[in-house]
């Protein structure tokens, strides 16, 4: 190896490190608050990237049908629960959240596909239908399990994923799309051609952690949602629903998510199993920070895809078998520093 190919290394391995940030920041997120180790992160940027592709080949992407199917379960349940604790006037507000609002995206999606829209305006169509997937997936499977043990909690996620894996082979089929650059342009920097795709995640990858960061330090929400992290109870005592917490934690990550697929999908074709890989190479980023410090699991991430970059240069043929390898002494030395154990049944 010499300097000319490090640097292009490290330029890709930049590439993929962003990503795998936005991932663990995601999945730190939704942990700290909910105590979900959420394994199907990685299907929001698969449910994204696709949907990105069949917007662009001029149809109406299956993702949508799937979140007004779950809005209207979602309406069933709330109805259900508001008439059993006599609360008939919130159904008016149910009937506009969770069955006109779909039905508006259903409209708006059908309306825009055949028609050509530019990048941004797909993208941005195609957030607005991955994100209430979040909450979604957390008014149904997750918030009637709230108290569970962490480790039931895990075993759910694994379910979760396996249920959204079989729905995206059922959606979109087996064959995997790469969408259309965001921009075509090259930039020579000495021995480096940086592309502007290259630039575009990068910078749209710091622009959504700059983003968070405002959000969580500047917003009351932000700030509603760190007291939740810190400490569950004690946000409950002062009046911080732990169920906003939820859905606004899962909606983050369902953001972070499709942001992340439509930033990927120009660079790597994806399928309906490819989001397991990129969720777990992000929680193992957020192993790497230590699963404590969103600064600290960016940084995890981002020396993960350095490791990855490099690794596929010496040894291609064990390059997941290397990045999944280097949690094991991170995870020992944590086993052996940590002083209190983890209290999975946490009275709230």
């Amino acid at each position: 190896m010499n300097a000319d190919i490090a640097l292009w290394l490290t330029q890709d391995g930049i590439t993929s490190g962003a990503i795998y940030a936005l991932l663990a920041l995601a999945l730190l997120l939704v942990f700290a608050v909910t105590r979900v180790i959420f394994v199907p992160q990685g299907e929001f940027l698969a449910y994204a990237a696709l949907s990105l592709g069949w917007l662009q080949q001029g149809k109406v992407p299956g993702t949508v049908w799937l979140v007004l199917a779950a809005a209207l379960l979602v309406a069933l349940l709330e109805a259900r629960e508001a008439l059993r604790r006599k609360e008939a006037r919130r159904l008016p507000r149910i009937a506009l959240l969770y069955v006109g609002a779909p039905l508006a995206l259903v409209a708006a999606t059908t309306w825009a596909a055949p028609r050509s829209l530019g990048f941004a305006a797909q993208a941005a169509l195609v957030v607005a239908i991955v994100v209430p997937l979040g909450p979604l997936v957390y008014r149904i499977v997750y918030r009637p399990i709230a108290h569970a043990s962490v480790l039931v909690l895990f075993i759910i996620s694994m379910a979760v994923h396996y249920a959204l894996v079989g729905i995206g082979l059922l959606l979109f089929g087996a064959e995997g799309l790469r969408t259309n650059a965001i921009a075509d342009t090259k930039f020579d920097w000495g021995v480096l051609s940086v592309s502007a795709q290259s630039l575009w995640v990068i910078g749209a990858s710091v622009a959504c952690m700059l983003g968070l960061w405002l959000f969580f330090e500047r917003s009351l929400a932000g700030k509603a949602l760190r007291a939740a992290a810190i400490n569950r109870v004690g946000s409950l005592l002062v009046g911080i629903p732990i169920e906003f917490s939820g859905r606004l934690a899962f909606a983050l990550a369902a953001g972070i998510g499709a942001v992340s697929g439509v930033l990927i999908s120009p660079i790597t074709t994806i399928y309906y199993d490819t989001g397991l890989m990129f969720g777990l190479k992000g929680f193992v980023g957020a192993i790497l920070g230590g699963m404590g410090s969103y600064p600290l699991a960016a940084l995890g991430a981002l020396l993960l895809g350095l490791l990855e970059s490099f690794s596929s240069f010496w040894a291609s043929s064990y390059k997941e078998t290397i990045v999944f390898t280097v949690i094991i002494p991170v995870l020992l030395w944590r086993s052996l520093v940590s002083r209190h154990p983890v209290a999975e049944d946490e009275e709230e």
